[in-house]
């Protein structure tokens, strides 16, 4: 018979379980903030090609401020953490930076999930037509990012926490 190991407990204090979950945290930004700076930095470079001024539509210019304001908003969410880590280093705030740390994580994996759909959704309408555009945003923003991102780790969430309800209960 085999335990899961979410239910054995981790031999940790308070303080190591702290510093664990900030260097997890961490680690996950320092992923997420790669995608993004290349995505960022891409979208910089743009508006600078020859042909954007002539191929680009009107809507293709307002996909193009959703993605690069997206990506600057994801770049500033995903090293917000890191900053105030060292600015309030030492000062026993290490559990306030983890909550605050989640919550940029998630605002950072939103505003680069509509960066990444309008960025694609660009690309997609210049090279091809509106119905290929349209499944492009569909599949980028709904199955990929939506779904993979949030949806499935919210039912997950869900799940678990009924889990524990249920054996909370006599």
């Amino acid at each position: 018979m085999s335990v899961d190991p979410s239910d054995k407990p981790r031999n940790e204090t308070e303080h190591e379980r702290l510093d664990r979950q900030l260097m997890e945290l961490l680690q996950g930004f320092r992923v997420a903030t790669t995608g993004v700076q290349v995505l960022f930095a891409f979208l910089l470079t743009v508006p600078f090609s020859a042909s954007f001024d002539t191929k680009v539509s009107e809507l293709g210019r307002a996909l193009f401020y959703v993605a690069l304001f997206g990506a600057g908003f994801a770049s500033v969410c995903f090293i917000a953490p890191v900053i105030q880590h060292r600015i309030l280093f030492r000062l026993g705030q290490k559990a306030l930076l983890i909550r605050r740390a989640n919550r940029f994580g998630i605002a950072g994996a939103f505003a680069l999930g509509v960066s990444m759909t309008a960025a694609t959704t660009l690309v997609v309408q210049s090279l091809s037509d509106e119905a290929a555009a349209t499944a492009a945003t569909i599949v980028v923003a709904v199955l990929l990012c939506g779904w993979a991102w949030f949806v499935q780790p919210y039912l997950t969430r869900r799940r678990a926490e009924g889990r524990a309800r249920k054996t909370e209960d006599p």
